[in-house]
């Protein structure tokens, strides 16, 4: 696991509290900003995921 997919991870977490508590409070500003906080996350993960995807290649092809 790197860094990019815990980052993605945890962003994905707080937006979707973000979005949860905007829902809860009847502010759709914030969720709004939760929303867009989860799918960075996402794509952050999803980039960690790629790279460690290359790297497990990568070691495979040495052996």
């Amino acid at each position: 696991m790197n860094k990019d997919q815990v980052k993605g991870a945890v962003k994905e977490a707080v937006g979707n509290v973000q979005q949860k508590a905007g829902a809860v409070t009847g502010s759709t500003s914030q969720q709004i900003k939760g929303a867009a906080k989860q799918a960075e996350g996402n794509v952050q993960k999803n980039y960690g995921n790629a790279k460690e995807a290359v790297k497990n290649a990568n070691k495979a092809d040495k052996y």
